[in-house]
């Protein structure tokens, strides 16, 4: 790509690999999704990567208050560099990377500011941990088996039963709740100090059961704090209380992977089904972004990013919303892919 060329890309405002990625067929403009208030650009493969680093599954993605962008995604195996995390500037610039450790089990992250500080809270299903660390990476504090809840007491056998944390939420009070999506479904609260509190949830159809408790997040939108999960093998979203009680199902979703809500009280969620969903603050779709379910996704998430169709999306698995109400999406594709959907 010549100077002159680099320089017109970006004074369009968007970095040049991402523009490469997300062409129309006339190759000049990325794919509109949406419509009214809800319309976006949807600009692939969005932040400059370096060359050492190849993303394996993209699976985290959050904004930290300087407009950072975090990126957890468990590493190529063709990738020189073995960092789960990338960090880019606002406009997709290079910052940092770390991570070795969560190489192969990156997760679901989350960013929580405590006092004038922020932290991230990683989950990492190979190793089954639950990190606090700093946002550079360096831990505060880990949790492991949840030896002292009586539901993962060992059998006849003396076997263990399996438990792979996925996503977690945090409270008001500083109690936090892992979901074991990849274990065997149920939900842990610890207090701030990662001492145990309860168990709920456990594998089932029926209220208050959940099948792969994906994602879960703490839904500040109402009078009283209340969780959301995704129960994703249910094809379900359901609600709780921050004890643990049943309150609600959402329709809406086919696929629920996890949340995370913008000023006005939208909510984005990313459907693994092939689509990204939008519901505003009483949990009513108001779109349903790039959707390809009717396609073979599951065969094109193994794939080379060229089998990807432009203004589609494979496998979201995680978004969130900047702080300018763009959103970013990640994806659970081998060769990793991650999108900003820039509001237009």
């Amino acid at each position: 790509m010549t100077t002159s060329r680099r320089r017109f890309l970006q004074a369009a405002g968007a970095m040049a690999p991402a523009i490469l990625g997300a062409t129309d067929k006339a190759g000049t403009k990325a794919p509109v999704l949406g419509s009214g208030k809800h319309t976006y650009e949807a600009i692939h493969d969005w932040g400059e990567l370096p060359a050492d680093i190849k993303y394996g599954n993209t699976h985290g993605v959050v904004q930290d208050a300087q407009g950072h962008i975090y990126v957890h995604h468990t590493v190529n195996a063709a990738s020189e560099s073995a960092d789960s995390m990338v960090v880019f500037d606002p406009k997709g610039k290079f910052v940092k990377s770390w991570g070795k450790e969560f190489k192969g089990g990156a997760h679901g992250l989350h960013i929580q500011k405590e006092g004038s500080t922020e932290y991230l809270y990683l989950c990492d299903t190979k190793r089954a941990v639950v990190v606090k660390a700093t946002l550079n990476g360096e831990e505060v504090f880990s949790i492991g088996y949840p030896e002292q809840s009586d539901a993962y007491k060992p059998g006849p056998d003396g076997k263990r039963i399996k438990y792979s944390p996925t996503n977690l939420a945090i409270a008001p009070n500083g109690d936090f709740y892992v979901g074991d999506g990849y274990g065997s479904s149920y939900i842990n609260q610890y207090n701030q100090k990662g001492e145990f509190i309860r168990t709920f949830g456990g594998k089932g159809k029926e209220a208050g059961k959940v099948d792969c408790p994906h994602g879960i997040a703490l839904d500040p939108r109402g009078k009283t704090p209340t969780l959301m999960v995704a129960d994703r093998a249910n094809n379900r979203i359901q609600r709780f209380s921050l004890d643990g009680q049943h309150i609600e199902f959402i329709a809406g979703t086919a696929q629920p992977c996890h949340f995370h809500y913008f000023k006005n009280g939208d909510m984005v969620v990313p459907d693994l089904g092939a689509r990204v969903t939008v519901m505003d603050k009483n949990n009513q779709v108001i779109e349903q972004l790039g959707d390809d379910s009717a396609s073979e996704y599951r065969k094109t998430r193994s794939m080379s990013r060229d089998h990807f169709t432009p203004g589609k999306f494979v496998c979201p698995h995680g978004a969130c919303f900047d702080h300018d109400g763009n959103i970013f999406v990640v994806e659970w594709v081998e060769v990793g892919r991650v999108t900003k959907l820039r509001r237009v």
